[in-house]
């Protein structure tokens, strides 16, 4: 059967006839691109005006997987303030670099003109754009092949790096040169890494070996932006493939300790949370210095609160009885020790065998069923009732409420007001 051979580059797109449909211009576009209407109205507007447009990066490349992408950018040739007249609705989110948002109910749509970057003199921002006419001098300074593709039903598929040639032999490479990405902006280091993770994809030879060249660089990246890549590595379905940062030499850039992470195909088995991954990642670790790594970059609190908490827990035994149950609940919260039964069950930790994990379940959600006392504000005795008993107000309040509650939570039984009482 003969393929018809959609618009690109070095590497043709190869397409089934099939798959085809054909346009208003007589072009043929392939049915399985789906592009959302606002997206198709902002490009048919684009067009309308007399310009070039088309969806372009990481939309296109979900598309092309089948994946429903997250976000839609498009470039065109209109510059801002011709891209502004076009649309109602529109918020300068970056005009001094060509971009425009435009506004659809409450969803925004970022257009960026096509340019050409100036020099990262501190390798992270371009010192300033030219905006240009060509479509292929865009595309040239994006990161990877996989993202440096553009498409528009009006003209079908621009692939002029192999992007697709990449994604079916599932390959992280860089677009041109290598040394040049990755100096232009050295958090494509870390992205070369999370697209690697999120997709399954190895790097290609050449683009590896210059992550090692320019590890260093990492040094010029905000720890926040570093956080959110890494994140996103963690997160994904192949969270093993960060053993690259250890690899690459990148972990010294990114924290000290860093070299310490584990990351395991067993990961991936755990939810999609920040802190329980973090907390699995660096199980080997003390729980100070997962707090440390964690802190330098510049962590949100509660996931540097319960990832460095679950650390700590993972490292010891789970409870064998009620009572230690209850102690437990008391220490780290029922959530808390639902996180701890789930890093069990994935071989994280101590690693109990399955009747051990079972029991451990098994009793915390009799102790919760039955309204058990496992944390101070469940004792049927309060601050007041104290004072009213005699207890001086002060400290000696709160210490003797403490004792009370440790009383209970080795004999549940003891819980209600009276024989609190008694016991004072």
């Amino acid at each position: 059967m003969a393929a018809f051979c959609i618009r690109s580059g070095p590497c043709d797109f190869m397409v089934l006839p099939e798959r085809l449909l054909v346009n208003e211009r007589g072009k043929r576009y392939d049915e399985n691109m789906k592009i959302p209407e606002n997206v198709k109205r902002i490009l048919s507007d684009l067009n309308t005006a007399g310009f070039e447009a088309y969806a372009v990066g990481g939309c296109v490349r979900d598309m092309l997987l089948g994946r429903e992408p997250e976000d839609w950018d498009v470039t065109t040739n209109a510059k801002p303030q011709e891209v502004k007249k076009i649309f109602r609705r529109t918020i300068d989110t970056g005009i001094e670099h060509g971009t425009v948002t435009v506004m659809f109910g409450k969803t925004g749509y970022e257009i960026t003109t096509y340019r050409v970057d100036g020099n990262y003199s501190d390798a992270r921002h371009p010192d300033r754009v030219i905006f240009t006419p060509s479509l292929s001098e865009d595309l040239k300074r994006r990161d990877f092949t996989i993202n440096a593709m553009a498409y528009s039903e009006r003209d079908g598929l621009t692939d002029l790096f192999g992007g697709q040639k990449d994604l079916k032999e599932k390959t992280i490479r860089c677009v041109g040169n290598p040394d040049e990405r990755f100096t232009e902006d050295a958090l494509r280091i870390l992205r070369a890494v999370r697209f690697s993770a999120q997709l399954g994809f190895s790097i290609e030879e050449a683009t590896e070996e210059a992550l090692k060249r320019h590890a260093p660089n990492l040094a010029h990246v905000s720890r926040e932006r570093i956080f959110a890549e890494l994140n996103k590595a963690l997160l994904s379905d192949h969270p093993e493939k960060m053993r690259m940062i250890t690899d690459t030499g990148m972990a010294p850039f990114i924290a000290e300790s860093f070299e310490e992470i584990i990351p395991s195909e067993k990961i991936a088995g755990l939810p999609k949370e920040k802190y329980i991954r973090w907390a699995a990642a660096f199980r080997s670790s003390s729980a100070a210095a997962l707090r440390n790594i964690l802190r330098s970059l510049r962590s949100d609190n509660e996931t540097l609160k319960r990832a460095v908490l679950l650390c700590g827990e993972c490292k010891k035994s789970l409870p064998a009885d009620k009572t230690e149950v209850r102690i437990r609940l008391s220490e780290i919260g029922p959530d808390r020790f639902d996180d701890l039964i789930c890093l069990s069950r994935e071989g994280f930790g101590t690693e109990p065998n399955a009747e051990e994990i079972s029991a451990a379940e098994k009793n915390k959600k009799e102790v919760i069923a039955d309204g058990e006392c496992c944390s101070l504000s469940m004792l049927k005795f309060s601050g007041e009732d104290l004072i009213e008993a005699g207890i001086k107000p002060g400290p000696e309040v709160g210490k003797t409420l403490n004792r009370l509650f440790r009383e209970v939570l080795n004999h549940p039984e003891y819980n209600t007001k009276e024989k609190l009482k008694s016991m004072l």
